[in-house]
């Protein structure tokens, strides 16, 4: 096997640990490739061993390795800032986007949708930790915008997505997470508009993916241990 099949064959063997010790069934948890700075031909590695899922963070470099692998049934997900300039580019290529946090994007991104695509299925980006320097909507202001984005008619609200900070220990993770999980139980519990699929709990990298599945999470984010340190 390469490195890169041997390396995701240890991460879904991590999720099926984390899963166990949650008393989880496996098939709850999605596993999201994080393949930002990597090439196409990493992506195909991945690929031949089973991944379909990508997230990329630069939306140009993302945009050339979709189009270079359009040929494969790959479901492409926009995991990093969107600025207005770019939210074209983001509304034709991908199929999720993780980091709506303001109005105006979400509008331009439904609008922008080109016809004959399926919705842009969308998570909010919330900054459960009040870092300063992370994007991201505060939480209490989330179940708000939740509302306006869940009628928009071409995206479909699907969850929330966090990057909170380092925290110290497997317990500390565990309690940040669970504030996320909180949150996203209680948007769930509105019954908003068009968010009959509010799903999705984007939560949990690398270095943390243990205590996300611990705490609730439903789909993880793992770039370093499947492709390595950045290209």
């Amino acid at each position: 096997m390469t490195t890169i099949s041997n390396n995701l064959q240890g991460v879904r063997e991590r999720i099926a640990t984390a899963c166990a010790d949650a008393g989880r069934p496996v098939e709850s948890v999605t596993l999201l490739a994080v393949s930002k700075t990597w090439g196409a031909d990493a992506v195909r590695e991945a690929f031949a061993a089973g991944q379909t899922r990508f997230g990329e963070n630069y939306i140009q470099e993302a945009v050339d390795k979709i189009t270079a692998l359009r040929e494969l049934p790959l479901e492409w997900h926009c995991i990093g800032p969107i600025q207005s300039n770019k939210s074209r580019l983001v509304a034709e290529h991908f199929d999720w986007v993780h980091t709506v946090d303001r109005l105006k994007i979400a509008q331009r991104l439904s609008d922008q949708r080109p016809l004959g695509l399926p919705p842009l299925q969308v998570c909010l980006q919330v900054n459960i930790d009040g870092g300063v320097n992370k994007s991201g909507i505060p939480p209490d202001e989330v179940l708000a915008l939740a509302a306006q984005i869940a009628v928009l008619p071409n995206l479909c609200l699907r969850g929330l997505m966090v990057i909170p900070e380092p925290a110290p220990d497997f317990d500390s993770q565990v309690l940040l997470h669970r504030r996320t999980k909180a949150l996203f139980d209680m948007i769930a519990a509105a019954a908003l508009p068009r968010a009959e699929r509010f799903d999705t709990l984007s939560m949990g990298m690398t270095a943390d993916l243990e205590a996300a599945v611990a705490a609730g999470s439903s789909m993880v984010r793992v770039g370093t241990a499947i492709f390595g340190g950045r290209a």
